[in-house]
């Protein structure tokens, strides 16, 4: 049984120590200083500012006043909107 232990010892000690030397492997590296892709925001866009408005000259507008019509009596003549009266053809077409 002593043997047995003595081998299985023996047995662990030499895996143990092969999984260290595994381990203990030689690493070589090339870096090239590439970096890890990284999102930029877009640089702003210029837009320039729209044109000014264009400026555009009207003529005044010259107001016309239409004189104001109006029917009736104007001294000794009346006005029915189509011509003058005087007063005696005015009573007298009316029969007054």
């Amino acid at each position: 049984m002593k043997t047995k232990l003595l081998a299985a010892l023996g047995l662990g000690a030499v895996v143990f120590t092969a999984s260290q030397a595994a381990m203990a492997g030689v690493s070589v590296g090339l870096n090239l200083g590439v970096p890890a892709p990284v999102y930029v925001a877009p640089a702003p866009v210029y837009a320039p500012p729209p044109p000014p408005p264009a400026v555009v000259a009207y003529q005044p507008v010259v107001p016309v006043v239409a004189p104001a019509v109006v029917i009736g009596w104007h001294g000794d003549q009346y006005w029915d909107g189509r011509r003058w009266w005087g007063r005696r053809e005015w009573y007298g077409h009316r029969h007054w």
